[in-house]
């Protein structure tokens, strides 16, 4: 049983100092963010390497007290000091999540999943009769073994020395950030950097997503709530214009478009997606409608109904083309 300045492991996790840190052993309150590389490896003579995130030349990051479903990290990263490198070996007893919490940390380095409220690990995967997708973590969980988890701590921030992601504020914390991230998204967006921007409105709609399930759905609060979505929506959805990903517009102003159904800004960008996609019948109505409802844009829509026949006519003539060698091929 290992003992590190008052805090017990117990007995089913053994430690053993590889290289010790610097200064004093933190207290680790909740709301401290840890940085950390991690390995995994069997307790074989072999050590086989089930996973080693320094592959990924990004550290790790843990807030204690936000209830990491892999808990035994948490339990033996407060034993240790910034800098410190230390080996754990832990019994199976403290390591029932530790396969499908590692299948989702390695969906999400190799980018199938999205990262989870700011890459903190808090949702268990959902496991099904065809097993986790990884062939080492299914037999895991068929036999369950010891495994060693080596820990090397490159930094300690105590809350407020560093940002909070959205996923650990409060929720006063999370309405008072919106103010913030719309204006960082918009000085973002003036610099033409469309893509920090989008992420910046993305973040908001995060707080704001938090916000609403937290509250009774369709109460006054909750339409309140929801009420905010809509500007960052339109901004987002600007953004991915800009970026030229057209789906995500149309997805974003649609779900505007559900609650306002007038709503020129989204009407009008939706247009411009829905012609970008060659869906030129819905571009017309979009514009149409945006026409009707805001007569002032009517250089602007006349402009857009020209470039739709441009590109409705230049689709036409590469379908003739496409038609033509499809029939040629068939006819030899």
């Amino acid at each position: 049983m290992e003992r590190a300045l008052g805090v017990e492991l117990g007995s089913d996790i053994n430690k053993q100092l590889i290289h010790p840190g610097k200064g004093e052993l933190s207290d680790y309150r909740d709301g401290t963010k840890i940085y950390f590389y991690y390995k995994v490896t069997k307790c074989n003579d072999e050590r086989t390497v089930l996973d080693d995130n320094r592959l990924q030349k990004k550290p790790f990051e843990l807030i204690t007290g936000k209830q990491f479903k892999l808990d035994v990290w948490e339990k033996c990263l407060k034993t240790m000091r910034d800098g410190e490198v230390a080996e754990f070996t832990v019994a199976p007893s403290e390591l029932t999540t530790f396969a499908p919490v590692m299948k989702k940390l390695r969906d999400i380095a190799k980018g199938t999943v999205a990262t989870p409220e700011g890459g903190h690990c808090c949702g268990m995967a959902q496991m099904n009769q065809s097993g986790l997708g990884y062939p080492d973590l299914d037999e895991f969980l068929k036999q369950p073994e010891p495994l060693r988890f080596t820990f090397e701590v490159v930094r300690i921030e105590e809350e407020g020395q560093y940002r909070k992601e959205s996923w650990a504020m409060s929720h006063a914390e999370k309405r008072a950030a919106l103010p913030l991230l719309r204006e960082e998204g918009n000085r973002l967006y003036n610099a033409k950097q469309y893509a920090a921007a989008a992420q910046k409105y993305a973040e908001a709609l995060g707080c704001l997503e938090n916000l609403l399930l937290h509250e009774q759905p369709n109460s006054p609060e909750w339409l309140a709530t929801d009420d905010m979505r809509i500007p960052f929506l339109l901004n987002f959805a600007q953004c991915k214009l800009m970026l030229q990903d057209y789906y995500q517009v149309i997805e974003h102003t649609t779900t505007v478009l559900t609650k306002e159904e007038t709503n020129v800004k989204a009407l009008y960008r939706r247009a411009k997606a829905y012609a970008a996609c060659w869906d030129f019948s819905q571009s017309r109505k979009d514009f149409k409608m945006a026409l009707e409802l805001d007569p002032s844009l009517g250089a602007a829509i006349r402009k857009e109904f020209r470039l739709l026949e441009e590109a409705e006519k230049k689709k036409d003539e590469e379908d003739k083309v496409k038609m033509k060698a499809v029939f040629e091929r068939f006819s030899e």
